[in-house]
């Protein structure tokens, strides 16, 4: 019942979703079935993070947790990378909710894990065609009724990454899909080289300005919210915040 992990950090914010701005635990595992062109964390799958990847139990990530302090957090995310490749998760799953802590998890909605209905703040992010990625509608039609009731409660959104005009629309269509489910537009960050947080700010700021601007005008989009890249803009390309 191992599980890759490839780092734990925080306490910190949480940049993107639903619970934009919450203060959470990352624990970031490797794997991915995508290969996104604009992913921040490629290291995941690409090959050039595998030297940091740990397998570790259940007991062993929350050991590593207590380190961090327990009394500096509540609320718990699993990232990847793809974490629901990991069917393994239940254990750590159950394990924090034992402990009291909330969980968060993010997924493209492409493998189902029965644990899914145990994740307290669910984010299921499709990726647009600027990623590369072709979604599986029907797999992702699927996984969203097996998730009804988690919906019904406000456990569970839609975010989708916008980069362009074709990712707009992609995300238009998704909505009409699934017009229950709580849906997130969020700007996406194309440049992962940039060095200085200034000017990657600046940027994200014009694109924020850019996406507000089309969402506003557009009545197919009157039941969606709009947010940045909350860590980007705080701490640019900079990992492990």
């Amino acid at each position: 019942m191992k599980i890759p992990v490839i780092e734990i950090f925080g306490p910190t914010i949480q940049g993107e979703g639903a619970v934009i701005g919450k203060k959470t635990i990352f624990i970031r595992t490797a794997g991915c079935d995508y290969q996104c062109s604009w992913c921040d964390s490629a290291f995941t799958w690409d090959g050039s993070g595998k030297e940091d990847i740990t397998m570790m139990n259940a007991e062993e990530i929350f050991r590593e947790l207590e380190k961090i302090g327990l009394d500096n957090f509540e609320h718990v995310t699993i990232s990847g990378g793809n974490p629901a490749l990991i069917k393994s998760l239940s254990t750590l799953i159950r394990l924090l909710k034992e402990k009291n802590f909330k969980v968060g998890l993010e997924t493209q909605g492409s493998v189902w894990q029965d644990w899914m209905v145990e994740i307290d703040d669910l984010t299921i992010s499709p990726k647009p065609p600027s990623s590369g990625m072709k979604t599986d509608f029907d797999r992702l039609e699927d996984i969203l009724q097996l998730l009804t009731k988690r919906i019904d409660n406000g456990h569970v959104s839609i975010k989708v990454v916008i980069f362009n005009d074709k990712d707009l629309q992609y995300a238009k269509n998704v909505h009409k899909k699934f017009p229950a489910v709580p849906f997130y537009l969020q700007v996406g960050n194309e440049d992962l080289s940039d060095e200085s947080n200034e000017r990657l700010a600046l940027m994200l700021i014009q694109k924020l300005e850019w996406l507000v601007s089309k969402v506003v005008v557009d009545p197919e989009f009157n039941n969606v919210r709009v947010l940045p890249q909350l860590h980007t803009l705080l701490w640019g390309n900079k990992k492990g915040v």
